[in-house]
């Protein structure tokens, strides 16, 4: 059970206190990048689902790894190509003096993930080098904590679903022991986040205040639900989502919680976790609060993350406006607001 949510919290990542959010991206190209920036190096893991993932130093997540903390994790467009966001985050975080540190050099530690946004209409034709390096250094300037902006910005941009526009979406709540879990998403999903042909979310049995357009859940399911409606080979897609909480939790733990979480993928996309899709789950832990009972305080966290990230995603949608090209998707809003 979460609380209801209060006029003090934003239902963004950035509740969670040491945690900023900034995006960049290029309207010609229709891509871009954001970055979640840690004030203090934090725990950190991932799970990965989707069949067609692109990341970089995941590895390092793994448990029983010599660094057990990272700096920023960075999202970014672009497909392989944008992988190079990451070095543009590191090399801010090299100017603030931050990374790990080997006697006198410090290597700023960044794990990311990108989606795949090639084939939606913007214009793909870079230079020698793509320009995702930029775009991840500028993402980690503009990073401040409190409210960051939604929809098709940042690494959501370019972002798609099967039926409409995808975006970047985000939302947070509190669980019974006082512990707050977030989670931002970029949405790129092979699937639908809507039910059918119609305004309703798969996410709507867990929506809050109306937070992605109020609509519910079908009384009666459509009998096109349940086809396996996807984007097929001609644009390939994945979901990253990063979900963030003030508990004090190890690296075992928190890898726990990203397996959990990625239920909520499940709860907000269908078909989910396909040979196109990407799908993975950073779970971050800054350790402001103790989590108390190890195993049940661990089990009410994730089972309140993964509705929460199944609510970030509905809202990347919901908030999603169209790009300017001759034959893209139309947003959530276009169609049915």
């Amino acid at each position: 059970m979460t609380t209801t949510p209060t006029t003090t919290r934003r239902n963004l990542l950035t509740d969670i206190p040491g945690i900023s959010v900034g995006h960049a991206a290029d309207a010609r190209l229709a891509s871009g990048v954001t970055c979640i920036l840690f004030d203090e190096a934090v725990i950190a893991a991932c799970d990965v689902r989707g069949g067609g993932p692109g990341t970089r130093e995941t590895d390092l997540l793994d448990t029983g790894r010599t660094v057990e903390k990272v700096d920023a994790i960075a999202l970014a467009g672009g497909s392989a190509f944008g992988l190079d966001a990451c070095a543009g985050v590191q090399a801010y975080l090299r100017e603030q003096d931050r990374g790990f540190a080997v006697r006198d050099v410090r290597v700023p530690i960044v794990p990311g993930a990108i989606l795949f946004d090639l084939l939606n209409g913007g214009d793909k034709t870079w230079d020698r080098f793509p320009p995702y390096r930029e775009l991840g250094y500028a993402a980690a300037a503009a990073a401040k904590p409190g409210d960051f902006a939604l929809g098709s910005v940042g690494a959501g941009l370019g972002a798609t679903t099967v039926n409409l526009k995808g975006g970047l979406g985000s939302a947070s709540a509190v669980t019974e022991d006082g512990l707050t879990v977030a989670a931002l998403a970029a949405v790129n999903a092979a699937g639908s986040a809507t039910v059918g042909d119609g305004p309703c979310f798969w996410a709507g049995p867990f929506e809050q205040n109306g937070e992605f357009g109020g609509q519910g859940f079908p009384g009666k399911m459509p009998g096109d639900a349940l086809l396996t409606n996807t984007k097929g080979m001609h644009r390939t897609s994945t979901t990253l989502v990063v979900v963030a909480t003030d508990a004090a939790l190890g690296r075992t733990h928190a890898k726990r919680l990203a397996t959990m979480a990625q239920d909520g993928l499940a709860r907000a996309l269908y078909p989910v976790h396909t040979p196109l899709d990407g799908d993975i789950v950073f779970a971050v832990a800054t350790g402001q609060r103790i989590i108390g009972d190890p195993v049940m305080g661990l089990t009410r966290l994730g089972a309140v993350a993964a509705h929460v990230v199944a609510r970030a995603i509905a809202r990347g949608v919901h908030e999603a406006t169209a790009l300017p090209f001759s034959g893209a998707l139309p947003s959530w809003r276009d169609r049915y607001a």
